[in-house]
C-alpha cells in the first residue's frame, strides 16, 4: 500500500497520530519547481474547490475526491514558492449552499477577524534546547529509581499572553499593542526564573477569532495565533523558556469549538467534527459545538494535534480544558435534554475511551510530558493508567482544595473554628490522584474577586492572611499553580483587555508581597521535603490537625532521606505567646520562612534565630516560640543536640512510656530545696505524693501520676 493510501487508512481508523502530515497544505520541490498538495476531509460535500492567492478567489480550482470516506485533494505547481500565500476551501454541501472554510490543519492563519489559512513551513527555526529535553527524560528515570511519581518541583505560573504586559501598557482591544512572542519570551523568561517558578502555563495560543473567549474558542488548532508573530517566533518563545530552565505547558481545548462559519462548524455543510444528535451537539451555555470524540477521524485530528505541539514545538505538556464537560452526558443539560448511555447512566462512554486512547498514545510516543486534566468533579481514577481502567492523565487540578480554601480564607476568623475541616479534609483524598493545587484564572474573574481580595479583614489583614495561605499552599502535598498578578497581590480582578496592573508593585505592600512570593517559591524549589514525595503519606505527617479552637494547623513534610520541614500556620488574628510545637525530632531548628517579617510586610513578630528543642517529661521534644497572628512559619532542623543522658532505674518497676520517666525518687534534701519556692499547699501535696509512692511501689498504675507532681 502506498504511503498516501496507508495514511488515509489510518486516518479513517482513528490511529493516524500524525495526520497533519497527510491533510492540510504541504509544499515541496521537484525538478526545480514548487509543488503544493492540498487535502481536506469533507465526506458530506458535493464538491470542494481551492480558493487562493495563487488560483482565483472568484473561480476556485476544483479538487478531486480521492477516498470513499471523503478526502479531497489537489496538487498545483509553480516556478515560485507558495510560502505565505493565503487559501481556503470552497465547500458545497448537499443543501446546495457553498461556504469558504479555513483549513483545519493549517500551520498558520490570519487573525483578529480574518480567517484565511496560510501556506507555511514551520521548520524554519533552529532549536537549541537539547539540554532541557535531556533533563526532562532524566527526571523520568530519576522518578523510576526513587519509586515516586514526579519527584521533582513543579511550580507553575499561569499567564494570558495578550494581557500579561502590552507595549506601552495600553489596551489590547484594537490588537495593535500586543508584545510579540520574541519580546514576551525575553521578559517572561527572566521574570519567571527570578520569581522561582519552574513552568509557565499559557492560556490557549492556538488561533482564535474572539479576544473575549480568552483563547478557549479555537478556530485553527494547528496554528499558533498570529496576534503575536509567526510560527518561528512562537518556537523562539518556547526555546527561550527552555534555555532559561522553564517548562512550557499549553492550555488545550478538545471539548468544544466556536460556531464561526469559516471554522470547524458544520464543515462540509453538515455536522462533521461535532456530534450529530441534538442531545450532545452543543454546549448551549458556551454557545459552542462539542467535538464528536467517538468518531475515528476526529480522534485522529485531536490526538495528532496534542502530539503536534509536543513534537513540532517542544511543548512539555498540555492542560486539558473542561474535561468534566466531556465526561458527563448531562453536563449543563436539564431533564429531557440528554440521553442516558447503554448502561442507563450519565457517563459519556465515548469520551472515556477517547481520553484513554489520547493519553496512551501520547505517553507511548513521549513518556516524559505532562497531561493535566481540569476535571472539576470527583470522577475516579483520572490519573490512573488507562490499562488499569483510569483516564490515563498524570495530573489533575485539585479544584476541591481550591474551593474549600477560598471559602475558608473568606470567612471571619471568629467562625473559622466551624470551618476547620476545609483545611484538613483535602488530606483525606490527597493521594487518590496526582494533584496540582491551582489558583487559576477562573478564580479571579466574574465577581469571584482577586486572590488578595478574597481574604477576610482589613487592608493589612488581607496581606497577612494571603501570606499565611500561601505558606499553607506551598507546603501541602501536590504541585502548585498561580495565576499571573497574584504574586504581587493585584486587587483588581483580571481584565483580558488590559495588561496587568504592574504599577501596583510601586506600592510597599505589593512590593513586599512579591518579595515574599519570590522567597517562598525559591524555598520550595530548593527543598526536596516539599516535592520529592507528593504521592504518599510517607511525605506528610500531621502535628496539629484538630486545633480548630485557635485556627492553627501544623504538619511535617519529608523527603526520601527522611529530612523534614515543619510548617505551622495561624489563621487567627491572635498572637500566641509561648506556642508549643510537638512531635518533632531532637535538635536545633531555624525558621526558613516567617511570613510576618517586616521585609514581607508583616509586623516583625517572631524570631528568625535558631531554636533548640526541649525534652519534656515523657521524652517528647518540643519547640516553644511566639506564633504571630495570621502567619505561616516553616522550620528546618539545622543542627543536632548532645544525646540525652540515660536515666537510671531506682526500683524494680518498668518505666512507663507516658508520664513517669521524668519521675525519680529524690532525697528529702532535694525535695526541700524545691519546696522553698512553693507554697505550703504544694509542699503538703508533695509529702502526700511521696507517702503514696512508697505504699504502692509494687504497683505500676496511678502512683506515678501523683509522684509526677512531686
Amino acid at each position: 500500500m502506498e504511503k498516501r493510501n496507508f495514511d488515509s487508512y489510518l486516518f479513517h481508523e482513528g490511529t493516524n497520530y500524525k495526520s497533519y502530515d497527510y491533510l492540510g497544505a504541504h509544499q515541496y520541490t521537484k525538478d526545480g519547481n514548487y509543488i503544493c498538495s492540498f487535502r481536506t476531509w469533507a465526506p458530506n460535500a458535493v464538491s470542494v474547490s481551492l480558493a487562493s492567492d495563487f488560483t482565483t478567489w472568484d473561480t476556485p480550482l476544483p479538487m478531486n475526491r480521492v477516498t470513499d470516506d471523503g478526502v479531497w485533494e489537489t496538487t498545483i505547481e509553480n516556478d515560485t514558492s507558495f510560502e505565505g500565500m493565503f487559501y481556503k476551501f470552497s465547500i458545497t454541501g448537499r443543501d446546495g449552499k457553498t461556504y469558504l472554510k479555513s483549513d483545519p490543519y493549517a500551520f498558520c492563519s490570519e487573525t483578529l477577524g480574518s480567517s484565511a489559512s496560510i501556506v507555511y513551513d514551520i521548520n524554519k527555526f533552529s532549536w537549541s534546547d537539547e539540554e532541557w529535553l535531556k533533563s526532562r527524560a532524566a527526571r523520568l528515570e530519576s522518578d523510576k529509581k526513587k519509586g515516586h511519581f514526579f519527584s521533582a518541583p513543579m511550580n507553575i505560573y499561569e499567564l494570558h499572553l495578550a494581557s500579561w504586559k502590552t507595549r506601552n501598557g495600553e489596551t489590547t482591544a484594537d490588537g495593535k499593542n500586543y508584545m510579540s512572542y520574541r519580546e514576551a519570551a525575553d521578559e517572561i523568561s527572566a521574570y519567571v526564573k527570578n520569581m522561582g517558578y519552574t513552568h509557565i502555563e499559557l492560556m490557549p495560543i492556538m488561533e482564535y477569532p474572539f479576544d473575549g473567549s480568552w483563547g478557549y474558542q479555537i478556530s485553527s488548532y494547528y496554528a499558533p495565533t498570529s496576534r503575536f508573530g509567526k510560527p518561528e517566533d512562537f518556537a523562539y518563545f518556547v526555546n527561550k523558556m527552555h534555555e532559561t530552565g522553564i517548562g512550557v505547558i499549553l492550555d488545550w481545548v478538545p471539548a468544544h469549538f466556536p460556531k464561526d462559519r469559516p471554522g470547524l462548524f458544520e464543515f462540509d455543510g453538515e455536522p462533521l467534527y461535532e456530534y450529530q444528535g441534538a442531545d450532545k451537539m452543543e454546549h448551549r451555555g458556551w454557545g459552542t459545538r462539542c467535538f464528536d470524540v467517538g468518531r475515528c477521524e476526529v480522534q485522529s485530528f485531536l490526538i495528532s494535534n496534542a502530539l503536534f505541539w509536543m513534537k513540532e514545538y517542544h511543548i512539555d505538556g498540555l492542560r486539558v480544558d473542561a474535561v468534566a464537560s466531556m465526561l458527563y452526558l448531562d453536563y449543563d443539560r436539564g431533564p429531557g435534554e440528554w440521553t442516558p448511555n447503554v448502561n442507563g447512566d450519565n457517563k459519556n462512554l465515548e469520551a472515556i475511551a477517547f481520553f484513554q486512547k489520547l493519553n496512551s498514545a501520547v505517553f507511548a510516543e513521549i513518556p516524559d510530558v505532562l497531561m493535566i486534566a481540569e476535571e472539576s468533579t470527583a470522577w475516579p481514577m483520572v490519573t490512573k493508567p488507562a490499562s488499569d481502567g483510569g483516564l490515563g492523565f498524570n495530573f489533575k487540578w485539585n479544584m476541591g482544595w481550591a474551593n474549600d480554601m477560598f471559602e475558608y480564607v473568606a470567612s471571619d476568623p471568629i467562625y473559622r473554628q466551624y470551618e476547620h475541616n476545609k483545611l484538613t479534609f483535602p488530606m483525606m483524598y490527597a493521594y487518590s490522584e496526582n494533584f496540582v493545587l491551582p489558583v487559576s484564572h477562573d478564580e479571579v474573574v466574574h465577581g469571584k474577586k482577586s486572590l488578595i481580595d478574597k481574604m477576610f479583614g482589613s487592608y493589612d489583614d488581607k496581606f497577612s492572611g494571603m501570606r499565611a495561605f500561601l505558606v499553607n499552599m506551598m507546603t501541602m502535598p501536590g504541585k502548585k499553580l498561580m495565576f499571573m498578578g497574584c504574586e504581587y497581590a493585584q486587587f483588581r480582578e483580571w481584565d483580558f483587555a488590559n495588561q496587568l496592573e504592574w504599577f501596583m508593585t510601586e506600592y510597599p505592600r505589593h512590593t513586599e508581597m512579591q518579595r515574599f512570593v519570590r522567597a517562598l517559591n525559591n524555598l520550595y524549589v530548593s527543598s526536596p521535603e516539599l516535592w520529592e514525595i507528593d504521592d504518599s503519606w510517607d511525605g506528610f505527617e500531621w502535628i496539629y490537625p484538630n486545633s480548630s479552637d485557635i485556627n492553627v494547623v501544623a504538619y511535617k513534610r519529608r523527603d526520601i532521606k527522611g529530612n523534614e520541614l515543619v510548617t505551622v500556620v495561624n489563621y487567627s488574628p491572635v498572637k500566641r505567646e509561648k506556642f508549643v510545637l510537638d512531635k518533632i525530632k531532637r535538635g536545633k531548628y531555624t525558621p526558613v520562612i516567617n511570613s510576618d517579617l517586616y521585609e514581607f510586610g508583616g509586623g516583625g513578630i517572631g524570631s528568625t534565630e535558631e531554636i533548640k528543642s526541649v525534652t519534656e517529661d515523657d521524652d517528647r521534644e518540643t519547640l516553644t516560640f511566639t506564633l504571630p497572628p495570621l502567619c505561616g512559619i516553616i522550620f528546618r532542623r539545622t543542627g543536632s543536640l548532645p544525646a540525652k543522658a540515660k536515666k537510671k532505674q531506682t526500683d524494680a518497676k518498668s518505666p512507663s512510656k507516658k508520664d513517669t520517666e521524668k519521675n525519680k525518687k529524690t532525697s528529702s534534701e532535694e525535695e526541700s530545696k524545691k519546696d522553698k519556692t512553693k507554697n505550703t499547699k504544694k509542699a503538703e501535696t508533695n509529702s502526700s505524693a511521696k507517702k503514696t509512692a512508697s505504699k504502692t511501689a509494687k504497683s505500676k498504675k496511678k502512683s506515678e501520676k501523683n509522684t509526677n507532681k512531686a
